[in-house]
């Protein structure tokens, strides 16, 4: 793999972009506005005459093509397939384009967008795939009006079909400086940029930001990601250090707001960013903020380096390339190449690969965060490519020459060039937002979880079962819990239907879900053709197929790309998006488990994030009435927590007595009144626990556990909980270590001083021993009180930089909140505040 940077990137930085590009002479301005271009009308006319195409050079065919309308709809297998007649193979290819989930604001619309030309131009040999994240109050017009502009700079550029990568080097820049002269606002507003030109054989790879396109490459028996590009971020050192010398100020939001040290770097790789990246801001203000180096647009960040230069990278397909993926980063934000890679190999058909791939997305981002970013990928097929029909490459269009960027040619898996490419992608991020777990540590406190409407409609085992083997493999729901599904199928609702009645009617709204009971559906859709709009039946829906439609409206309102007409009378179980998005959180807030964790004595300590880890890590077993949980002569698996049943527990009291089991010590003080019998039995019911003493490493003979009725029980594992937190052991060591700490200042520090002599003690009485810890405008430190080897915490705060940074109320609040806690290990008392006059 290899990169192409611009002549200012080699050697010297890409400077700030003040002096516009000047469009050259083979790159001329359209006289006349060419229309918008849409996802919907991005493929070429099947129907054209290509042999008439192939004899016309003039470059305004090709752009004209651009605006053709040839199809709004996938055909009914869902993905196109273009022939590649210089390389005697095809390409098959989908695409999907998801809206974000924003709660406080449901309508904004989606700025990603795509444009996917096959052929591209004039030649049946050019194809053209492209994915645009615009970003800003105006995103997503900078994203529409790029990716149609970008489309037609190319095609006029004069040496487009002589120098692929000097024509797209030259395209980002003249896009830059048309959507800077366009009467749209781009000071604060941009979109990033990621394009594949398929020419023959060749992959030409444009980007410019944090999106991404990776090839899946087969490795014996293993498909291997390759990535096509590397986002570019702050997390890249080359780009770090280039943006700093254009003047940027490269700091995180805490940072920024003062919670952390601005001169030191917080932060490591995007996998423990949690949700906080590194920024450019300008020198003196708090703007534009944006969290990656290269974009087109974004006029006030071009001042301190974000720059439209692409890197391009150039690659020869072989046999061992089945096909390639390029995505927003909506997709890469919790996904790596190599995931995205591995769920695209499992599906013969690119719209299923799509459809996967922007669920997992919106999967992960609900669990870790309070809302998704808009998800948009697509998914290329590459079939029939024979290497043995074509020889080594001898011959590389792209060399050096000044002042065109520079190539890097890659071929396979070839070694990446150590000069350019140093960077790698990291792994998808993988932390619990700050904002998700404030939302989680808000409903532990206050909030319930979401709870589902009594179901109205009972069904018989069989019409369960048929609902179940419809969804088996179906990509929204593979990923939740039995207990989640038994959830989803009380909320799926019947709906009785006539033959010649409507379901979902084209360019309407739709919020459920539905899976085909019984009868017979087609699938309808106008389409602009030739003659004008002609209704086709693109597909059928019937029971036998175990059919499913309206997966896309669970997860935002869309208008409806077809109809659904019943052919015979019918039924329907329908799933309403509410009730989904509320199984969706309920599963990944994971609230009722998070507060059975909690109240585990062991675990009362641990942070939200750590319960929220183990509580993903949980395992679910189901016991019957009578059934043995745990047998005299067994150990337990773990720690047992309760979701069903009760639990019937039988065993000898001198032996939880010798061991952590708190669970069950309050029950034998309650019955050891002194009897000869030493063995006791307690029952265990909903919401409770047992078994926690296994986290220690601990064990009790003779200990039996029966079900009372159906049980349901979460089980944790001291592996899985010591892989998740730690050792449980060495945790509550360290936590012993803190308490006698703890003990002992007190007992040396406080009880020894009266508290009323402390609060008399001036500040010149207090020596400053150690800084413990320093922010923008405080330090910590230990001081030793004169005349006594008594220690005291003190935090100290410049007054001058306080007002500097309008923190006197944060300050204030801070000295109120330390007030109001509760002593512990971790949390001193406050003793007293005092003032220096000077």
């Amino acid at each position: 793999m290899g990169c192409v940077y611009s002549k200012t990137c080699i050697g010297e930085l890409c400077a700030p972009r003040d002096i516009r590009v000047q469009e050259s002479g083979d790159v001329k301005t359209a006289t006349s506005e060419i229309p918008v271009f849409s996802p919907a009308d991005s493929e070429s006319e099947e129907g054209e005459n290509r042999d008439q195409l192939s004899s016309i050079t003039d470059h305004e065919v090709g752009i004209a093509r651009l605006s053709r309308v040839s199809a709004q709809f996938l055909p009914p297998d869902g993905s196109r397939v273009v022939k590649v007649p210089s390389g005697s193979y095809e390409l098959r290819y989908s695409f999907l384009s998801q809206r974000g989930y924003y709660p406080d604001a449901l309508d904004k619309a989606n700025q990603d967008s795509f444009c996917i030309h096959t052929p591209f131009g004039t030649s049946p040999n050019d194809h053209f795939f492209g994915v645009f994240d615009g970003h800003g109050e105006f995103g997503a017009q900078c994203s529409q009006i790029v990716k149609q502009k970008l489309c037609e700079n190319l095609l006029r550029n004069s040496q487009f079909h002589m120098d692929a990568v000097g024509a797209c080097h030259a395209s980002f820049l003249t896009t830059n400086s048309q959507l800077h002269a366009d009467d749209l606002d781009d000071s604060m507003s941009g979109t990033t940029a990621i394009t594949v030109l398929v020419r023959g054989r060749k992959l030409y790879v444009a980007n410019s930001g944090d999106s991404r396109a990776v090839i899946g490459e087969k490795r014996g028996k293993d498909i291997i990601a390759v990535d096509l590009s590397i986002d570019q971020t702050p997390f890249r050192h080359d780009e770090l250090e280039r943006v700093k010398l254009c003047g940027a100020r490269v700091l995180t939001l805490d940072q920024i707001e003062g919670l952390k040290n601005p001169n030191v770097q917080c932060w490591g790789t995007e996998e423990d960013d949690d949700g906080d990246p590194p920024r450019l801001w300008v020198q003196n203000g708090m703007y534009p903020g944006t969290a990656f180096t290269r974009s087109i647009g974004d006029s006030i960040a071009e001042t301190i380096g974000v720059v439209a230069n692409p890197e391009i990278v150039v690659l020869e397909l072989t046999r061992n390339h089945p096909f390639f993926v390029i995505a927003s980063d909506g997709v890469f934000e919790f996904l790596s190449s190599q995931a995205v890679v591995e769920m695209a190999a499992k599906h013969k058909d690119p719209r299923d690969a799509c459809a996967a791939i922007v669920a997992e997305s919106y999967r992960l981002w609900l669990q870790y965060e309070t809302r998704t970013d808009d998800i948009t990928v697509i998914v290329v097929h590459i079939n029939g490519l024979n290497d043995a029909a074509f020889g080594q490459s001898a011959n590389f269009d792209a060399v050096l020459r000044p002042p065109l960027p520079q190539v890097i040619e890659v071929s396979g898996s070839e070694s990446p060039s150590p000069m350019n490419w140093r960077s790698r992608n990291h792994h998808g991020r993988h932390d619990i937002s700050r904002a998700r777990l404030r939302a989680l540590e808000s409903s532990l406190e206050n909030g319930q979880p979401w709870v589902p409407s009594s179901p109205t409609h009972r069904k018989t085992w069989e019409e369960e079962a048929q609902i179940e083997q419809a969804l088996r493999d179906h990509f929204l729901f593979r990923k939740l819990t039995d207990s989640q599904c038994h959830v989803l199928l009380d909320c799926m609702q019947r709906v009785e239907v006539q033959a010649g009645d409507i379901v979902v009617k084209q360019g309407g709204e739709g919020d459920c879900f539905y899976v085909v009971g019984n009868g017979e559906f087609e699938v309808l859709a106008t389409q602009e053709e030739k003659n004008g709009e002609v209704p086709r039946v693109l597909q059928h829906y019937t029971a036998e197929k175990l059919s499913s439609f309206g997966e896309l409206a669970l997860m935002y309102n869309k208008p409806l790309q077809a109809s659904v007409r019943a052919v015979t009378n019918g039924t329907l179980w329908a799933l309403k998006r509410e009730d989904f998005r509320g199984i969706l959180m309920s599963e990944f807030s994971n609230l009722s488990s998070l507060k059975l964790l909690r109240s585990v004595d062991l675990l009362s300590r641990l942070t939200i994030l750590q319960l929220s880890h183990i509580a993903d890590s949980l395992s679910e077993m189901y016991f019957c009435d009578g059934q043995k949980i745990v047998d005299k002569n067994e150990e337990l698996l773990g720690l047992y927590i309760l979701q069903k049943g009760v639990v019937k527990i039988t065993c000898d009291m001198d032996l939880v007595k010798s061991v952590n089991a708190s669970s069950l010590i309050t029950e034998v003080e309650k019955q050891d009144d002194g009897m000869s019998s030493r063995s006791f039995s307690v029952e265990k019911t909903e919401g409770s626990y047992f078994g926690e003493w296994t986290l220690l490493g601990e064990h009790i003979s003779s200990l039996s556990a029966v079900a009372v009725g159906d049980v349901v029980c979460s089980i944790l594992t001291k592996q899985m909980f010591d892989s998740v937190v730690g050792p449980l052991a060495k945790l509550s060591q360290d936590d012993h270590r803190s308490k006698q700490y703890s003990s002992s200042l007190s007992s040396e520090s406080i009880k020894e001083s009266d508290t009323s002599i402390i609060k008399k003690i001036q500040l010149s009485d207090l020596e400053w021993r150690t800084c413990l810890y320093s922010t923008d405008c405080s330090e910590i430190g230990l001081v030793r009180v004169a005349d006594t080897e008594n220690l005291l915490s003190l935090k100290r705060f410049s007054k001058q930089k306080v007002k500097e940074l309008g923190k006197e109320a944060l300050v204030l609040k801070e000295k109120n909140l330390l007030k109001s806690v509760t002593q512990s290990a971790f949390v001193p008392r406050v003793i007293c505040t005092s003032a220096d006059p000077s």
